[in-house]
Order: structure tokens, then sequence, then C-alpha cells
């Protein structure tokens, strides 16, 4: 392992990130221009002391994940991130290349400075890649499953419990949307085995889905008005919007209610509760989006 280019290459990435691109103050007191170490350590999941030690090429050799974590945090995007591997002497994991691998840095970049109205970043099977407070306080933590169940079109005809984030009588036209999105989706990637094997799976397991598919509805799903369940402000009618990665498979999602409408001041409450009130719940998270 190359371990001062390494670290060279770390902390160069690291000098050009201003704070504000990750949604961290600036301050008065900066003799660095770009992040601190214990700031990318912060936001890659790493100990400050261990991030520390490989930006001065002492450390030892980064796990796969590390670096997938440190690639996130330093917003590399694809040809960095394989430098990055290489590097560190790791094969770049074949996942790598996968959508739910790399977070578009253009589109993080955008979900940083979406700091007062809920907003995550999911791929185009919706599973949620990172999401802002705000979205935590009203949709619940992302699974830390993966395969098919990281996805909550998977969850949502296979997991009953998923459903309580919208009301009963709203389920049919989530259903009917889910669907339609996702075999636009499914065109879209060709013959991709990993739609194909979500899609035999749920054809397996849901009697539903599987009638819906065979409707042929396609429909990629740009915007909905939503009614949301909250546990301590009831049903919120809101706005989703999406934003599209250039390749079509990663999605911006965020929440708006117009100026003045019930919707908006439940929202300002939102930023007030936070997610203290998922805190008190002993059961699991069931709620995404």
């Amino acid at each position: 392992m190359n371990l001062p280019e390494l670290a060279a290459f770390l902390k160069s990435r690291r000098a050009r990130i201003r704070p504000a691109d990750v949604g961290l103050p600036t301050g008065p007191r900066r003799r660095v221009p770009g992040l601190r170490r214990e700031e990318v350590a912060q936001l890659a999941g790493l100990s400050a002391d261990y991030y520390t030690e490989l930006e001065r090429g002492n450390g030892a050799q980064p796990s796969a994940q590390a670096l997938a974590a440190l690639a996130r945090a330093l917003r590399l995007n694809g040809d960095e991130r394989d430098h990055l591997f290489h590097l560190a002497e790791r094969p770049i994991p074949q996942a790598a290349h996968s959508p739910t691998a790399h977070v578009q840095p253009a589109l993080l970049g955008l979900l940083d400075r979406l700091t007062t109205t809920p907003a995550q970043i999911i791929t185009d099977l919706h599973e949620t890649l990172a999401q802002n407070e705000p979205a935590a306080a009203l949709l619940g933590r992302p699974p830390t499953t993966r395969g098919p169940a990281a996805s909550f079109v998977y969850r949502w005809f296979t997991d009953p419990a998923s459903r309580a984030l919208y009301p009963a009588e709203d389920h049919p036209h989530h259903s009917r949307a889910f669907v339609a999105d996702l075999r636009a989706v499914a065109a879209r990637r060709g013959r991709d085995p990993e739609v194909a094997k979500m899609v035999s799976a749920l054809r397996r397991r849901s009697e539903e889905f599987s009638d819906l598919w065979d409707i042929h509805d396609v429909a990629l799903r740009r915007g909905d008005h939503k009614r949301i369940v909250h546990g301590s402000l009831g049903v919120i009618e809101l706005d989703c919007y999406c934003l599209f990665s250039e390749d079509g498979r990663q999605r911006l999602l965020w929440f708006t209610a117009p100026p003045g409408s019930q919707g908006a001041a439940q929202l300002e409450l939102l930023l007030v509760i936070g997610t203290q009130d998922l805190a008190a719940n002993d059961g699991p998270d069931i709620r995404q989006r």
C-alpha cells in the first residue's frame, strides 16, 4: 500500500471541501481552507485518531467499508473513489459501481443545503442512501438491512408494518404508483439482474404486486401529494418532489407544504420536535417514506 500517496490524496480532497458544502458551520477561527480532520472522521463514521493516522501515512490498511465511507465524506466522484481503492491496494468491489454504493456528490451537495425541509436521497429502487434530520423526524431512520429488504417498495408489498406511514385509504394509490415506477425503472435498466430478482420475488410473495404488474402501467414517480402519519403530529399533508441524477439511478426527494397551510405549520413543529418522539418508541422504527 502506498501510504504516503494515500495520505496526500486524502489531505488534498479534504482541503477542497468547504464546511458549508457538507452542512457544517464555517466559524471564525479556521486555520485551514477545507474541513478539519475530525470533521472528515465524523462524516465518515471513523475515529478522529484513526483518520489522523491515515492522513499522516502511518495508519493500518483501511477496510473497503472505511474507504467507501471516506469516499462519501469527501464527496469523491467515481474516478476519485476508484483511485482511493487503488492507493489502498483494495480491490474495487463490484457493488462499488451500483447506485447504492456511491451517493452522487451533486445530490449530496443539495441535501446539505436543505436544513429546514425534510429531504433524502434514494436509489431508483427506493433504497435510502442519505437523509437530513427533518427527514429522519418525519419518516424515520433508514433500515440497516441489505438486499431486497433495503428497498421501501419491496417492504411495502412484503411487510404490512411498513404501510403505517400512510393512511390506509391511500394505500391503493401508493401501490399503483410504486409498481408503475418500478416498471419504468426496469425498462430503463434493461436486463438488470437486480431488478429482475426483485420483480420475481415480489410476484411470488405479493398477489397485489403481481396483479398490478400485469396491468403494465408505467410512470416514473416525479412528484406526488402525500399524507404522512406522524406519531406526534398526526396526518401531515405535504407535496413531495423528485430531482433525478443524470443517469436516473438516484433521486433527491424533498417535502414541502404551501405557506400558511396546516402542513406548513406541522413542518415547523416537526423541526422543534425532531426525532425525540422516535427515541421514546421501544419498538423498531418502521416509518420509511
